[in-house]
């Protein structure tokens, strides 16, 4: 059991890491807003990619990723970022907005499956919606980035008043049911990214799940991973395969 002092430690690490996302412009959020003339998943050899951000974060922190994935040919009308409060429940609220999302990038890009990039927090909503939110058969490749996989005792400093930072912890309800049984169940290909020096996810090695492709990158900081080009490159090889 932490101290009160350890408690207000970690807090205070937490969301200074928090608050040194890097300030990149933007992206939309909501009901996925696709240009006109969208590309078709029928037609194409790749997915639409779905960002989804981490805690206290929002779809803004991408803008380096979505960059490359440019630079690489992808479209904008192929790169959706998925905006939501952080705050809430990963079962019970944010894998079924998420679903709905998914579904709509589908409508709208006539896509069968997508692609998940998930930040942090994101890696837990994403993989609810693909293990207990049906939606395993219309995803193809699902990233974690710097996800607290197997729960992170920093989640302890905001339990108390927030329920993201509980579904967070080691050990909580949303942790234990999702590394039930099959950690990366369906035919869907999952990759994890993970530093050794994470000032946000402790353990270290909370991130890596058995039948992913777990990469260590090195010694970043938590958001370090969202503008790391070797980082970057990884993910963008991975989605290729």
């Amino acid at each position: 059991m932490l101290t009160v002092r350890q408690r207000l430690l970690a807090l205070l690490m937490l969301c200074l890491a928090l608050l040194a996302a890097p300030a990149l412009p933007a992206q939309a959020s909501g009901a996925p807003a696709g240009p006109a003339g969208a590309s078709s998943g029928a037609a194409g050899a790749r997915n639409p990619v779905v960002f989804v951000h981490g805690y206290n974060a929002d779809p803004g922190v991408w803008g380096s990723l979505r960059e490359d994935l440019r630079a690489d040919g992808y479209a904008d009308s192929e790169l959706f970022s998925f905006g939501y409060d952080t705050h809430q429940s990963v079962n019970e609220v944010l894998s079924g907005r998420l679903a709905a999302y998914v579904a709509e990038v589908r409508r709208q890009t006539g896509a069968a499956r997508v692609d998940l990039v998930a930040h942090s927090f994101g890696s837990l909503v994403t993989r609810w919606y693909v293990k207990f939110g049906g939606g395993a058969p219309y995803v193809d490749r699902w990233v974690s980035l710097a996800g607290p996989n197997r729960g992170t005792s920093t989640a302890w400093a905001c339990a108390l008043w927030d329920q993201a930072c509980r579904d967070m912890t080691p050990g909580s309800y949303v942790v234990k049911n999702l590394n039930s049984g099959d950690e990366t169940p369906g035919a869907v290909r999952y990759a994890t990214f993970w530093s050794n020096c994470d000032e946000v996810i402790n353990p270290d090695d909370s991130v890596p799940l058995t039948g992913a492709a777990n990469t260590p990158v090195g010694c970043l900081k938590h958001n370090d991973l969202l503008g790391d080009d070797p980082t970057s490159a990884g993910v963008r090889a991975f989605l290729r395969s």
